[in-house]
């Protein structure tokens, strides 16, 4: 008698949509390979409190083993995807080849800097833990060469002027935890003239935070002022060099910190099935969330254009986590022989973003509310979402002793180079 072949799940990325896939795919009788360059999973919307030194890396990230140790069938595959023979049903990697009878990929984004070299040479994206961390350190270096500058105003406001070009929830974050961090900093740093420190935060469009309600975004330009962050809209980048940002209109900014993040762009990988893709090389699936022509590839959250109503879902976690329980459905019923798939039907439960330590907004349905309140719905949610018992206690508890004493412990320099002789 034949064994019964296992159907084969191969799932690239283990981003939110992954391991939501992952997890609705319990209980199946199939086997699930997940291809990712790394060992864990990342909880990029804290990565911004990496960067400004709130929380360390093993606070926002989770190893992709310990996640699934009870479940047998899954496999981590641990290589870097780089081709889709979607006619032959292969997907390549980095150290070798996987056979699939059904592909989900949610390879994630990367930083889009819209064809601007010299911004992608020059300025610090912030979309993994690496790029994070650097950002980290090199703002953390500044404070400390600004200090030993004495001789030059002009290079210490250099060294001192942070710039973040985005208004969307990444740009607004970072700024206002730069903000924050540089109030502390200020206890450390008795000799330096904190006055000629700036932050800056520059929108091409006329608005910070577009997918919030205007009170909202007028609420967070306000607090962001308050903070000494000075909010520069419909300002269009034109040039990066190390030693500053050139705007469209000529004006030239000095700084050695420009932090990108000002949109994204789908994984190179996405681009390999060889169906249509967007300008933000997204792959345009078919209402089941199934790629044109490759009836067994399903492409999810910032993979997916996906359209419904008159523009394409946002590269949002929550599209990701709804795509990949709508994709799994659909992989169930393939399996099952069933010729009716399910269409995703989105549902949007609302958007938050933080502008700082007890100060938020949160715009959901009929309840449009910023401050501490909508600070406290944001922590709640975001602890809820984080993978583990560990990462709940320990970034609830920094959380909170950075809401009762508002110091970060994780001012640590950690790519100094040490001379064996020292």
């Amino acid at each position: 008698m034949l064994e019964e072949k296992i159907p084969h799940v191969v799932i690239v990325g283990a981003g939110f949509g992954g391991v939501a896939a992952i997890k609705a795919l319990a209980g199946t009788n199939v086997k699930i390979t997940l291809v990712d360059r790394t060992n864990y999973h990342l909880f990029q919307p804290l990565l911004y409190q990496l960067s400004t030194s709130v929380l360390s890396t093993d606070d926002i990230s989770f190893p992709v083993r310990a996640m699934f140790r009870k479940r047998k069938n899954i496999d981590l595959f641990m290589a870097q995807a780089t081709g889709i023979d979607g006619k032959n049903k292969i997907l390549h990697t980095n150290h070798g080849e996987i056979a699939y009878d059904y592909l989900i990929v949610s390879a994630g984004a990367t930083t889009n800097y819209f064809g601007l070299e010299s911004v992608e040479k020059n300025s610090y994206g912030m979309k993994t833990i690496q790029e994070t961390l650097h950002i980290r350190n090199h703002v953390l270096h500044m404070f400390e060469r600004a200090n030993k500058q004495l001789d030059s105003e002009a290079v210490r406001r250099q060294m001192l002027t942070f710039i973040c070009v985005g208004g969307g929830p990444t740009g607004v974050e970072e700024a206002g935890a730069l903000a924050e961090l540089v109030a502390v900093q200020k206890l450390d740093y008795p000799n330096l003239n904190f006055d000629e420190v700036s932050i800056k935060l520059i929108e091409a469009t006329d608005k910070v935070l577009p997918m919030m309600p205007e009170e909202l975004r007028n609420y967070t330009l306000k607090v962001l002022k308050k903070k000494g962050v000075e909010v520069m809209l419909n300002t269009a980048v034109a040039d990066c060099s190390e030693d500053g940002l050139t705007l469209k209109d000529g004006t030239f900014i000095p700084s050695k910190t420009v932090i990108w993040a000002a949109g994204v762009r789908a994984h190179k990988l996405v681009s390999t099935i060889g169906a249509e893709c967007d300008r933000a090389g997204r792959v345009i699936v078919e209402k089941t969330l199934q790629v044109p022509g490759y009836p067994e590839i399903f492409a999810i959250g910032d993979n997916a254009h996906f359209l419904q109503g008159e523009r394409p879902l946002a590269t949002v976690a929550p599209v990701a986590i709804q795509g990949a329980k709508t994709a799994v459905k659909n992989i169930k019923r393939l399996i099952a022989g069933k010729t009716k798939l399910k269409e995703f039907v989105y549902k949007d439960h609302g958007s938050m973003a933080t502008i700082g330590r007890c100060q938020a907004v949160v715009s959901w349905g009929c309840l449009r509310t910023g401050g501490f309140f909508a600070w406290c719905i944001w922590m709640f949610l975001h602890l809820l979402r984080l993978e583990g018992t560990y990462e709940d206690i320990t970034v609830g508890t920094k959380w909170m002793w950075n809401f009762l004493s508002g110091t970060r412990l994780g001012r640590i320099i950690t790519n100094i180079k040490f001379d064996e002789a020292q």
